[in-house]
């Protein structure tokens, strides 16, 4: 199959703002709670949509007594948490538009968001961020306000706003159209500038709308005596994949808390008990790392290894009949024993995972299943509005990122290319009308990722185009497939392959900071040791063979990785070598380890 489409499951689009549905929400279930605002002592306090409603509106009144314009954009520059969405509403709610900056996003990079997009006034976390904003101030030409959250900024925003009028607000949100652009959002830019891709309200609302009706589970009240939706935000919302569920879980009105500090995600997981969570493939390998880890220093790692076949096996045989006599009851031994700590990790209600930004790989979808929590993987980009393909639970198949998103389609050019055609596809890229031409085929977007469809519709993405390395022995190679199963490794941070007009392929290798320690305590090596002390130990080194080993199983002998090179330290967001959404900038990378790079090829 080279092209699918799929028929809207919504068809009706609302004709306003998204800031519309704040105001449906209070109008139609005024004491209902949806949002848990954290207190000091991490207790959550509730806020129902009528307080929600008033707050925002509160907020927009504050924004347009500070000169805020129709149009205007507003930066927001921030950790996930209530107050970014809360401000976000009151951006739309006074007709402006959003511009999210990642809160580890560079100087460089902010200076370049704020003066691209011509922003107006920014919204900041903290001190750090506001000393950020105010060193690129010459850049920004157009700024002229900034406020700080943990200042006092969202009070003082609501005071500049005691004399605009409640009907001036009204006047300001129902005359935003859907078609309106409701947020620039820039590409965290593996290469190259970022760009702007501009999304209207209705493309929010196409995405959304599709999406909590296809996903009902996860947005819906499945039963009387079950417990309501409610999930925990903790990727940023300065991303697409984030801003999308923040957008559906007001919509849907879904009981929903933020974790701005990942240091306290466990606590806040087990304290809110979220039904649902949303996060990317790194984090779901590293939950599964963890308990390997945990289980081998308590002497339990046989045990941990017989339960992950069995939840394994367990979720295969749901596609295939279902389970025996025998595997019904080993399973049922290791939920008590292994599955059922695993889901308290996680609160003890989350029975539903969105994943996307890279695929999660099979067994990995496979023993989440088998535990006891479905993980929808995903496909898409920031100019998709997020998801363009999603598995659902009706027609799940584990390991593709689904079929397209109703409403949309999907093609497969002639070289391998995934081009998406909805209403979920940006129209342009801001202030760059060459960057928008390009982006679109006849009217499909180009999306530069590599994929096949199979015979149902269901999506595979196997690659990057601008990533095909070709080796000197004219090999095409897509880096991202053994890559991917390198990592999964539990020593295993990062893996970088590398070949482009090279004799054969090579990787440069990170090591896990949390794994180094259990390693060492493991292979009698010193406590203090670092990796740069053990890079070329004998033991090490065989370790991450056995990961490269599993890797090269999976491809061919001429993809396969014959050397690689242990790095001393890890890729980061702040040495510019990952992006804000854990994507690898690999040019920066094999600039700055070039001679790294050049000594795996040395004789």
């Amino acid at each position: 199959m080279t092209e699918i489409s799929v028929p809207p499951l919504v068809t009706a689009q609302p004709e306003g703002g998204l800031a519309d549905m704040v105001h449906a929400n209070a109008a139609d279930a005024p004491t209902q709670v949806v949002f848990g605002r954290k207190q000091g002592d991490g207790t959550w306090s509730d806020v129902t949509t009528t307080q929600f409603r008033d707050e925002v509106v509160a907020a927009a009144k504050g924004l347009i007594g500070s000169g805020i314009k129709p149009g205007d954009r507003v930066a927001l520059l921030a950790r996930t948490r209530y107050e970014w969405t809360l401000l976000d509403f009151a951006i739309w709610t006074a007709g402006a538009i959003t511009v999210p900056v990642y809160a580890t996003s560079s100087r460089d990079q902010i200076g370049w968001i704020l003066a691209d997009s011509g922003a107006v006034a920014a919204v900041v976390e903290n001190q750090a961020n506001a000393d950020d904003v105010e060193a690129v101030r010459a850049d920004a030409t157009a700024l002229t306000t900034v406020w700080q959250i943990e200042a006092g900024g969202v009070a003082a925003i609501v005071e500049a706003g005691s004399d605009v009028s409640d009907d001036e607000v009204a006047q300001r949100r129902t005359a935003v159209k859907a078609s309106d652009p409701a947020t620039i959002i820039y590409t965290s830019g593996t290469t190259g500038r970022p760009k702007g891709c501009v999304l209207t309200h209705a493309n929010f609302y196409a995405e959304v709308d599709n999406a909590v009706t296809l996903l009902h589970q996860l947005f819906k009240r499945q039963s009387a005596d079950g417990p309501p939706p409610s999930t925990l935000l903790f990727l940023p919302v300065a991303h697409v994949f984030g801003r999308m569920v923040q957008v559906a879980v007001v919509r849907e009105r879904v009981h929903t808390a933020h974790a701005p500090d990942i240091t306290e995600l466990t606590a806040d997981l087990q304290s809110f008990r979220p039904t649902f969570i949303l996060s990317v493939p790194h984090v779901f390998e590293k939950v599964f790392n963890r308990a390997s880890q945990k289980a081998r220093s308590e002497g339990k790692g046989r045990i941990f290894d017989l339960a992950a076949k069995t939840a394994i096996a367990y979720s295969k045989s749901l596609d295939t009949g279902g389970p025996g006599l025998l595997l019904k009851a080993k399973h049922l031994l290791f939920d008590k024993l292994v599955f059922s700590k695993l889901r308290a990790v996680l609160g003890g209600r989350v029975r539903y995972a969105i994943s996307g930004g890279a695929p999660l790989g099979e067994r990995l979808s496979h023993f989440y299943r088998g535990l006891g929590l479905l993980v929808f993987e995903g496909y898409g980009l920031t100019e998709t509005t997020a998801a363009a393909a999603v598995n659902s639970p009706e027609k799940i198949k584990l390991g593709t990122v689904g079929r397209p998103l109703p409403g949309n389609a999907i093609r497969i050019a002639e070289d391998g290319e995934v081009l998406i055609k909805g209403g979920v596809v940006f129209q342009q890229y801001w202030n760059n009308p060459e960057a928008s031409a390009e982006s679109f085929d006849d009217g499909w977007f180009t999306t530069g990722d590599l994929g096949e469809l199979d015979s149902d519709g269901y999506l595979r993405i196997t690659g990057r185009k601008k990533e095909i390395l070709v080796t000197a022995g004219g090999k095409n190679v897509a880096p991202a497939g053994i890559e991917d199963v390198i990592r999964a490794h539990p020593l295993i941070s990062q893996a970088l392959v590398v070949g482009d007009a090279k004799p054969f392929i090579a990787a440069l290798i990170t090591i896990d900071a949390e794994s180094f320690p259990q390693w060492k305590s493991e292979n009698d090596k010193p406590a203090d040791a670092t990796v740069a002390d053990l890079a070329d130990d004998v033991d090490l080194i065989a370790a991450v063979q056995e990961a490269v080993d599993a890797g090269n199983e999976r491809v061919s002998r001429a993809e396969s990785v014959r050397k690689f090179r242990i790095l001393h330290s890890d890729f980061t967001i702040d040495d510019g070598h990952i992006t804000p959404s854990l994507k690898l900038r690999r040019a920066a990378i094999a600039k700055d380890y070039a001679a790294e790079i050049d000594d795996l090829y040395q004789k």
